[in-house]
């Protein structure tokens, strides 16, 4: 075994020692100043160095803050007078165009009352703001507009990111202060019948466009309320949009569409943000038009493509601790409403029972999302869910249940990079002994990284052919021997 970096055996000629001037003005030698050696194998570092920001830019970005410091209070002085001056009852009757009209009116005569000149911009912005603040959700609108924003997460009033193609990125956006965050929270959970406060600190909701909504408030949240948004996507993205995307291969896409016309039972694994419900959504699009469809969610994020599709959501408890609705309630009576497939958003709990037991019982082509990191991981989670719900069963016939109820798992996973890829597709073969037993069908193999930081990689079959390959002749789909074939 030979180290990667080899010592020099011969020592380096000593250099002569610098001069030093004394008080007779004859140089002497000055002792030199031993400096430990580097390790052999060690990689030297240079010190990172701060790039200095020229006064210009320092004087540029001092005068901005004070723009937006001064917009800021113009606003919760302006946004009190609108409250005093504004027909509220009239509010929804009201059209956008004469709304903005009012708030601009009532706003230029407080102007002048107060003695403050604006130019036309700062005057644009502010009246924007103010409709936002009334009609809208304050800050967060400019943010809940930009389409190229997938989440906002609130980490207090003065820390807002965003999320833009997996990259985090810190925004200039923030509120006053942390009571004028809990207003805007307190705005949205009233919308929807709930309320936060220090008895009940979090609180899941819906927004009006169908974004996901999460909050939490102190004192759970130390240093300032928490919200985080999942904005729901209004376009319905299909098989084709992901694999022009580069989420997964045209084969993959063939085999998942005869998998899903086959009525396969289907999971799809992934962590947050991995892209499990648009993979899901996406594979609905594959679900014959006469079938009756009915989905299951704590939170309705689910865009089904067919004519026949009958969604539930989740109820949490009201303010006295009555009148929850959970995820497995909606299961129990959806099996007496004549389904033909069952989908549920997101599998975490004691649900697993009766979502195994339907796919299990004549329900065939059902489908769900589990967090998990890959296809082992989900069903050692199946198995826990079984644990958590209390059901006191063998691990043999557990795995015997989830073995005979589950067909493939479909695992996507968010990349460093940011970017979402189908990672695996896995097949669920059966039992042997007391092992479930797994293929893979399809993977995605990373093989580099280029100079940008983009993940260099290419989706490969592994060579096995599919367990179900006589199940999708039957049922019409003659897959070619060749989408099984490995690259290279």
């Amino acid at each position: 075994m030979f180290s990667r970096y080899k010592k020099n055996s011969d020592p380096a000629p000593a250099k002569p020692a610098p001069m030093e001037a004394v008080g007779s003005g004859n140089p002497q030698p000055r002792a030199a100043e031993a400096k430990p050696e580097p390790r052999a194998g060690a990689i030297m570092r240079a010190a990172p160095v701060q790039p200095l920001r020229a006064p210009a830019e320092v004087v540029a970005a001092d005068k901005e803050k004070k723009r937006k410091d001064r917009l800021m209070e113009l606003k919760v002085e302006l946004h009190k007078r609108l409250l005093e001056n504004l027909n509220l009852a009239a509010l929804e009757n009201a059209t956008e165009a004469n709304l903005k009209s009012e708030i601009a009116a009532i706003s230029a005569e407080a102007l002048d009352e107060m003695s403050v000149a604006l130019n036309k911009d700062d005057r644009t912005t502010l009246n924007q703001e103010l409709y936002d603040e009334v009609m809208g959700l304050g800050p967060l609108e400019t943010l809940l507009k930009d389409e190229s924003v997938n989440d906002i997460l609130v980490n207090g009033p003065k820390r807002i990111f965003v999320e833009r193609g997996g990259k985090l990125t810190l925004t200039d956006v923030t509120f006053k202060d942390e009571r004028h965050l809990l207003r805007i929270i307190d705005k949205i959970v009233s919308a929807v019948g709930r309320r936060v406060d220090e008895s009940n600190p979090y609180c899941d909701a819906r927004l009006a466009d169908g974004s996901r909504f999460n909050c939490m408030v102190p004192p759970i949240a130390v240093d300032g309320s928490l919200v985080s948004i999942r904005k729901f996507k209004k376009e319905k993205l299909r098989i084709a949009d992901l694999v022009q995307f580069g989420a997964f291969t045209e084969e993959m896409a063939a085999y998942l569409q005869a998998a899903v016309s086959c009525r396969l039972n289907i999971i799809v694994s992934g962590g947050t943000g991995s892209g499990k419900t648009t993979t899901l959504n996406a594979l609905s699009s594959f679900i014959d038009n006469t079938e009756r469809v009915l989905t299951i969610e704590d939170t309705a994020e689910l865009q089904l493509q067919q004519i026949h599709v009958g969604r539930m959501e989740s109820r949490p408890p009201n303010v006295e601790g009555k009148g929850a609705v959970t995820q497995r309630d909606c299961l129990r009576n959806a099996l007496r409403m004549r389904p033909d497939r069952i989908i549920v958003g997101e599998t975490r709990g004691e649900e697993v029972i009766d979502m195994l037991q339907a796919m299990n019982t004549g329900h065939d082509g059902s489908m769900t999302t589990i967090h998990a990191n890959s296809a082992r991981d989900g069903i050692s989670r199946l198995e826990n869910m079984v644990a958590m719900a209390g059901i006191e069963m063998p691990l043999k016939a557990v795995r015997n249940q989830i073995a005979s109820a589950v067909n493939l798992i479909v695992q996507a996973s968010r990349l460093q990079d940011g970017s979402r890829r189908m990672t695996s597709i896995t097949e669920i073969t059966g039992m042997e002994g007391e092992v479930i037993s797994m293929q893979e069908i399809f993977r995605y193999e990373r093989l580099g990284l280029a100079p940008d930081g983009k993940i260099i990689g290419r989706f490969n079959a592994t060579g096995v052919r599919s367990h179900y390959s006589e199940r999708f002749r039957s049922w019409g789909y003659n897959l070619p021997a060749s989408i099984y074939e490995p690259i290279g």
